[in-house]
Protein backbone atom coordinates (compact mmCIF):
# COMPACT_ATOMS: atom_id res chain seq x y z
CA UNK A 1 0.00 0.00 0.00
CA UNK A 2 1.01 3.33 -0.74
CA UNK A 3 2.03 5.30 2.32
CA UNK A 4 0.85 9.13 1.40
CA UNK A 5 1.69 11.20 4.45
CA UNK A 6 0.82 14.36 2.53
CA UNK A 7 -2.77 16.11 1.23
CA UNK A 8 -3.99 19.23 0.39
CA UNK A 9 -7.57 20.78 0.28
CA UNK A 10 -8.44 24.04 -0.42
CA UNK A 11 -5.62 26.48 1.74
CA UNK A 12 -5.23 23.76 4.24
CA UNK A 13 -2.25 21.21 4.12
CA UNK A 14 -2.90 18.04 5.78
CA UNK A 15 -0.32 15.54 7.47
CA UNK A 16 -0.22 12.26 8.51
CA UNK A 17 1.48 11.40 11.56
CA UNK A 18 1.53 7.34 11.74
CA UNK A 19 2.80 5.78 15.00
CA UNK A 20 1.49 2.40 14.24
CA UNK A 21 0.40 0.44 11.49
CA UNK A 22 -0.85 -3.00 12.40
CA UNK A 23 -2.94 -5.89 13.36
CA UNK A 24 -5.62 -5.38 15.73
CA UNK A 25 -8.48 -7.71 16.73
CA UNK A 26 -10.17 -10.50 14.38
CA UNK A 27 -13.31 -9.10 12.28
CA UNK A 28 -15.83 -10.60 14.21
CA UNK A 29 -14.15 -9.45 17.52
CA UNK A 30 -14.05 -6.28 16.47
CA UNK A 31 -17.42 -5.62 14.56
CA UNK A 32 -19.81 -8.12 16.34
CA UNK A 33 -22.69 -7.88 13.79
CA UNK A 34 -19.90 -8.92 10.65
CA UNK A 35 -21.50 -12.43 9.79
CA UNK A 36 -19.56 -15.00 7.83
CA UNK A 37 -20.68 -14.18 4.71
CA UNK A 38 -20.56 -10.54 4.76
CA UNK A 39 -16.74 -11.38 5.62
CA UNK A 40 -16.35 -13.73 2.84
CA UNK A 41 -17.79 -11.31 0.15
CA UNK A 42 -15.64 -8.60 1.06
CA UNK A 43 -12.55 -10.53 1.87
CA UNK A 44 -10.85 -10.19 -1.36
CA UNK A 45 -11.06 -6.37 -1.31
CA UNK A 46 -10.25 -6.04 2.39
CA UNK A 47 -6.64 -7.45 1.97
CA UNK A 48 -5.94 -6.26 -1.34
CA UNK A 49 -6.04 -2.70 0.41
CA UNK A 50 -4.57 -3.70 3.37
CA UNK A 51 -7.47 -3.63 5.50
CA UNK A 52 -7.46 -7.07 6.91
CA UNK A 53 -4.53 -9.74 7.03
CA UNK A 54 -4.57 -13.78 5.93
CA UNK A 55 -6.09 -14.59 9.33
CA UNK A 56 -9.00 -12.51 9.18
CA UNK A 57 -7.31 -9.47 11.64
CA UNK A 58 -8.00 -6.02 11.09
CA UNK A 59 -5.15 -3.78 10.29
CA UNK A 60 -5.18 -0.63 11.60
CA UNK A 61 -3.31 2.61 11.87
CA UNK A 62 -3.21 4.53 14.59
CA UNK A 63 -2.09 8.21 13.65
CA UNK A 64 -2.29 11.83 14.69
CA UNK A 65 -3.30 14.24 11.31
CA UNK A 66 -1.95 18.00 11.58
CA UNK A 67 -3.66 20.38 9.48
CA UNK A 68 -1.72 23.67 8.87
CA UNK A 69 -4.72 26.61 8.03
CA UNK A 70 -3.59 29.84 6.65
CA UNK A 71 -3.30 31.09 10.43
CA UNK A 72 -2.61 27.97 12.57
CA UNK A 73 -0.56 24.68 12.98
CA UNK A 74 -3.59 22.14 14.70
CA UNK A 75 -2.75 18.77 15.35
CA UNK A 76 -5.64 16.06 15.63
CA UNK A 77 -5.75 13.19 17.73
CA UNK A 78 -2.56 12.39 19.60
CA UNK A 79 -2.16 8.54 19.17
CA UNK A 80 -0.83 6.15 21.72
CA UNK A 81 2.17 7.28 23.69
CA UNK A 82 5.23 6.71 25.65
CA UNK A 83 5.81 5.48 28.78
CA UNK A 84 2.19 4.78 29.12
CA UNK A 85 1.47 1.68 31.52
CA UNK A 86 -0.96 -0.31 29.11
CA UNK A 87 -1.11 -3.62 30.36
CA UNK A 88 -4.55 -4.64 27.97
CA UNK A 89 -2.56 -3.93 24.92
CA UNK A 90 1.10 -5.21 24.31
CA UNK A 91 2.14 -3.19 21.71
CA UNK A 92 0.93 0.16 23.63
CA UNK A 93 2.32 -0.78 26.58
CA UNK A 94 5.24 1.28 28.42
CA UNK A 95 6.66 2.19 24.72
CA UNK A 96 9.38 3.55 24.31
CA UNK A 97 10.11 4.46 20.29
CA UNK A 98 10.89 7.33 18.65
CA UNK A 99 8.32 6.41 15.87
CA UNK A 100 5.92 9.48 16.23
CA UNK A 101 8.52 12.38 16.89
CA UNK A 102 10.24 11.35 14.15
CA UNK A 103 6.66 11.27 11.89
CA UNK A 104 6.55 14.92 13.19
CA UNK A 105 9.94 16.03 12.18
CA UNK A 106 9.82 14.20 9.08
CA UNK A 107 6.36 16.26 7.94
CA UNK A 108 8.74 19.70 9.67
CA UNK A 109 6.98 19.87 13.06
CA UNK A 110 8.25 20.31 16.46
CA UNK A 111 6.39 20.00 19.31
CA UNK A 112 6.61 23.21 19.59
CA UNK A 113 4.61 24.24 16.87
CA UNK A 114 1.56 23.03 17.43
CA UNK A 115 -0.86 25.63 17.91
CA UNK A 116 -3.73 23.31 18.99
CA UNK A 117 -4.29 19.81 19.79
CA UNK A 118 -7.80 18.97 19.10
CA UNK A 119 -9.02 15.36 20.47
CA UNK A 120 -12.25 14.02 18.77
CA UNK A 121 -12.78 11.61 22.16
CA UNK A 122 -10.69 10.50 24.90
CA UNK A 123 -9.74 7.35 24.15
CA UNK A 124 -6.72 5.79 25.25
CA UNK A 125 -5.11 5.53 21.44
CA UNK A 126 -6.47 9.52 21.04
CA UNK A 127 -4.99 11.29 23.47
CA UNK A 128 -1.63 9.41 24.33
CA UNK A 129 0.56 11.91 23.63
CA UNK A 130 -1.31 15.17 25.00
CA UNK A 131 1.52 14.40 27.36
CA UNK A 132 5.23 13.33 28.02
CA UNK A 133 6.90 12.05 31.22
CA UNK A 134 9.49 14.44 32.36
CA UNK A 135 11.34 14.20 35.38
CA UNK A 136 8.57 12.03 36.46
CA UNK A 137 5.95 14.25 35.91
CA UNK A 138 3.52 14.12 33.16
CA UNK A 139 3.37 17.46 31.36
CA UNK A 140 1.97 18.73 28.04
CA UNK A 141 3.98 17.43 25.17
CA UNK A 142 2.99 20.45 23.22
CA UNK A 143 4.11 23.31 25.20
CA UNK A 144 2.53 26.39 22.87
CA UNK A 145 -1.13 24.55 22.08
CA UNK A 146 -4.13 25.00 23.73
CA UNK A 147 -5.81 21.54 23.76
CA UNK A 148 -9.66 21.43 22.70
CA UNK A 149 -12.22 18.62 24.59
CA UNK A 150 -15.90 18.67 23.98
CA UNK A 151 -17.34 19.15 27.08
CA UNK A 152 -19.89 16.08 27.29
CA UNK A 153 -16.63 14.37 26.26
CA UNK A 154 -14.95 15.80 28.84
CA UNK A 155 -17.63 15.43 31.56
CA UNK A 156 -18.27 11.39 30.58
CA UNK A 157 -14.45 10.61 31.72
CA UNK A 158 -14.51 12.88 34.71
CA UNK A 159 -18.16 10.94 35.95
CA UNK A 160 -16.28 7.39 34.53
CA UNK A 161 -12.89 8.63 36.78
CA UNK A 162 -14.53 9.11 39.66
CA UNK A 163 -16.56 5.45 40.36
CA UNK A 164 -12.75 4.21 38.99
CA UNK A 165 -9.92 5.37 37.71
CA UNK A 166 -9.34 5.39 34.06
CA UNK A 167 -5.87 5.52 32.97
CA UNK A 168 -5.54 7.81 30.26
CA UNK A 169 -7.81 10.06 31.71
CA UNK A 170 -5.49 10.47 34.35
CA UNK A 171 -1.68 10.54 32.86
CA UNK A 172 -2.70 12.29 29.34
CA UNK A 173 -5.96 14.42 29.70
CA UNK A 174 -6.22 15.77 33.82
CA UNK A 175 -2.08 16.90 33.37
CA UNK A 176 -3.19 19.26 30.80
CA UNK A 177 -6.35 20.42 32.62
CA UNK A 178 -3.73 21.34 35.33
CA UNK A 179 -1.45 23.03 33.33
CA UNK A 180 -4.23 25.16 32.32
CA UNK A 181 -3.42 24.46 28.53
CA UNK A 182 -7.28 23.12 28.36
CA UNK A 183 -10.65 24.34 26.63
CA UNK A 184 -13.45 22.22 27.09
CA UNK A 185 -15.65 23.60 24.70
CA UNK A 186 -19.49 23.28 23.46
CA UNK A 187 -20.83 22.56 19.91
CA UNK A 188 -20.22 26.08 18.83
CA UNK A 189 -16.52 25.94 19.02
CA UNK A 190 -14.75 27.45 15.81
CA UNK A 191 -11.47 28.39 15.24
CA UNK A 192 -11.67 31.29 13.25
CA UNK A 193 -13.12 30.41 9.62
CA UNK A 194 -11.42 27.32 9.27
CA UNK A 195 -12.18 24.79 11.79
CA UNK A 196 -15.47 23.51 13.65
CA UNK A 197 -17.20 20.82 15.71
CA UNK A 198 -19.34 18.44 14.15
CA UNK A 199 -21.23 16.51 17.26
CA UNK A 200 -20.45 12.34 16.30
CA UNK A 201 -22.25 10.86 18.93
CA UNK A 202 -22.41 6.62 19.58
CA UNK A 203 -18.30 5.46 19.69
CA UNK A 204 -18.67 7.56 23.14
CA UNK A 205 -21.09 10.03 24.26
CA UNK A 206 -19.32 13.51 23.29
CA UNK A 207 -17.50 11.93 20.17
CA UNK A 208 -16.55 14.80 18.08
CA UNK A 209 -15.07 15.25 14.16
CA UNK A 210 -13.52 18.34 12.89
CA UNK A 211 -14.17 20.00 9.60
CA UNK A 212 -12.08 22.18 8.33
CA UNK A 213 -12.02 24.87 5.36
CA UNK A 214 -13.01 28.46 4.69
CA UNK A 215 -16.79 28.39 3.59
CA UNK A 216 -17.23 24.45 3.25
CA UNK A 217 -16.05 21.29 4.74
CA UNK A 218 -12.78 20.82 2.74
CA UNK A 219 -12.00 18.26 4.89
CA UNK A 220 -13.38 16.06 7.92
CA UNK A 221 -12.01 14.18 10.69
CA UNK A 222 -13.85 11.62 11.90
CA UNK A 223 -12.08 10.19 14.90
CA UNK A 224 -13.59 6.55 15.52
CA UNK A 225 -16.97 7.12 13.72
CA UNK A 226 -15.60 4.44 12.04
CA UNK A 227 -12.96 1.90 12.09
CA UNK A 228 -12.38 0.15 8.73
CA UNK A 229 -13.71 0.35 5.57
CA UNK A 230 -16.24 -2.10 5.48
CA UNK A 231 -18.36 0.02 7.75
CA UNK A 232 -18.85 2.18 4.89
CA UNK A 233 -20.05 0.09 3.07
CA UNK A 234 -22.37 -1.66 6.19
CA UNK A 235 -22.69 1.29 8.19
CA UNK A 236 -24.99 -0.33 10.77
CA UNK A 237 -21.90 -2.47 11.49
CA UNK A 238 -20.45 -0.96 14.84
CA UNK A 239 -17.40 -1.62 16.94
CA UNK A 240 -17.31 -3.77 19.83
CA UNK A 241 -15.91 -0.38 21.79
CA UNK A 242 -18.78 1.97 20.50
CA UNK A 243 -20.63 2.69 23.86
CA UNK A 244 -24.07 3.37 22.18
CA UNK A 245 -23.70 0.52 18.80
CA UNK A 246 -27.24 1.70 17.28
CA UNK A 247 -26.20 5.72 18.06
CA UNK A 248 -22.99 4.67 16.74
CA UNK A 249 -24.48 3.38 13.61
CA UNK A 250 -27.06 5.97 12.93
CA UNK A 251 -24.42 8.95 13.08
CA UNK A 252 -22.41 7.21 10.75
CA UNK A 253 -24.79 6.56 8.26
CA UNK A 254 -25.49 10.53 8.59
CA UNK A 255 -22.02 11.41 8.28
CA UNK A 256 -21.85 9.46 5.35
CA UNK A 257 -24.83 10.60 3.44
CA UNK A 258 -23.83 14.38 4.21
CA UNK A 259 -20.59 13.85 2.88
CA UNK A 260 -21.40 11.53 -0.13
CA UNK A 261 -20.59 12.75 -3.71
CA UNK A 262 -18.81 16.29 -2.22
CA UNK A 263 -15.65 17.10 -2.90
CA UNK A 264 -14.29 16.37 1.09
CA UNK A 265 -11.87 14.69 2.21
CA UNK A 266 -12.53 11.97 4.78
CA UNK A 267 -9.73 11.56 7.73
CA UNK A 268 -10.32 8.70 9.64
CA UNK A 269 -8.34 8.04 12.03
CA UNK A 270 -7.66 4.21 11.97
CA UNK A 271 -8.26 3.26 7.92
CA UNK A 272 -5.08 1.47 6.47
CA UNK A 273 -2.79 3.46 4.59
CA UNK A 274 -3.75 6.07 2.61
CA UNK A 275 -5.91 5.97 5.04
CA UNK A 276 -7.74 9.58 3.47
CA UNK A 277 -10.55 9.59 0.33
CA UNK A 278 -13.78 10.89 -0.80
CA UNK A 279 -16.78 9.37 0.63
CA UNK A 280 -19.11 8.13 -2.84
CA UNK A 281 -22.73 5.97 -2.66
CA UNK A 282 -22.23 1.81 -3.84
CA UNK A 283 -24.97 0.70 -3.53
CA UNK A 284 -27.39 0.58 -0.24
CA UNK A 285 -23.76 1.79 1.35
CA UNK A 286 -20.79 4.06 0.58
CA UNK A 287 -17.05 4.03 -0.18
CA UNK A 288 -14.22 5.92 1.05
CA UNK A 289 -12.54 6.44 -2.09
CA UNK A 290 -8.36 7.23 -1.52
CA UNK A 291 -7.03 10.22 -3.53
Amino acid sequence: MTMSLKFTAGDLTIHRIVEQETTFLPAHDMLPGLTPDVLAENRGWMKATGALDDSDTLILAFQSYVVKTPHHTILIDSCIGNDKPRPARPKWNMKTDETYLRSLASAGFSVGDIDYVMCTHLHVDHVGWNTRLENGRWVPTFPNARYVFDMAEFDYWTESNAKAEVPPFVDSVLPVVEAKRAEIVGHDFAIGDHARILPTPGHTPGHVAFAFGRGKDAAVFSGDLMHSPIQTHYPELSAKFDVDQAQAAKTRRGFLERYCDTDTLCCPAHFPSPSIGKIRRKGNGFVCETV
